[in-house]
């Protein structure tokens, strides 16, 4: 068991640190070094004598909390893969797409290019259909995420007419809140386009903002960074659940 602990710790280091490299603009990499850190640490206290010299009920708490959090990040994250491939219906009155980083030359992230080519073809097949471009401007961005994700519409054919800006937003509950009064009417029917790892967590919260007739739309993503995502995820939805968000 210990020489299995060691062995996923420095897994999940490794991981992290390819998460790291890709420099999405968050620090959620770090998490994986702790991970990486205490599953090490553990493996190493059991191997040296450490782990079993610990009073017997400590041992029993740290086991039940380690399980009952693993039980928990394996349910959401499950609730997450079965909402990860949501389709799109025809004909909706208009999209909201969420915002996430920009480059520093202005150019869309690729979890955020995703979604903008999502829309897009989206918008092309359904010409009546209307969009909001949600995101503010985070500290290390050069503008807005709403007007590079436009720019970004725009160079694909879709028409600036057909496009608003929500310019102000700084997370997903801001985002649908500020976006849900740019709709044209509250019972219109939205597609909210997303990645597939956070259609679940968008709709409940556009549920809970009063979107009378809210579907998720899935953009993909990268394979490789899925546990990424998904963790960050699990941790956002028990985050905004407590806070109630959703």
């Amino acid at each position: 068991m210990s020489i299995l602990l060691i062995a996923l710790g420095v897994a999940a280091i490794v991981y992290g640190a390819s998460v790291m490299l890709i420099w999405s603009g968050s620090g959620f990499f770090a998490v994986w070094y702790a991970i990486g850190a205490a599953l090490a640490g553990c493996g190493v206290a059991m191997r040296m004598g450490a782990w079993q010299a610990l009073p017997r009920a400590l041992r029993m708490f740290v086991g039940v909390a380690a399980a009952l959090a693993a039980a928990v990040t394996l349910g959401v994250a499950a609730l997450i893969l079965t909402t990860a491939h949501e389709p799109a219906p025809e004909g909706l009155d208009e999209l909201v797409v969420l915002g996430a980083q920009i480059r520093p030359d202005g150019s869309p992230s690729t979890v955020l290019r995703y979604r903008l080519d999502t829309a897009a073809d989206y918008l092309r097949e359904n010409p009546s259909t209307r969009c909001i471009v949600s995101g503010g401007k985070g500290a290390n961005e050069p503008c807005s995420e709403a007007e590079a994700m436009a720019r970004y519409l725009e160079s694909c054919g879709i028409d600036a007419g057909r496009i608003e800006l929500e310019d102000a937003s700084t997370n997903t509950v801001e985002n649908l809140r500020n976006s849900r009064a740019l709709l044209a009417g509250p019972d219109d029917a939205v597609g909210i386009v997303t990645n597939d790892f956070h259609v679940l967590r968008a709709t409940r919260i556009a549920a809970k903002q009063g979107y009378a007739n809210a579907r998720g739309i899935a953009a993909p993503s990268d394979a490789w960074y899925v546990p990424n995502n998904v963790l960050r995820e699990v941790m956002g939805i028990v985050k905004d659940f407590l806070f109630g968000n959703m």
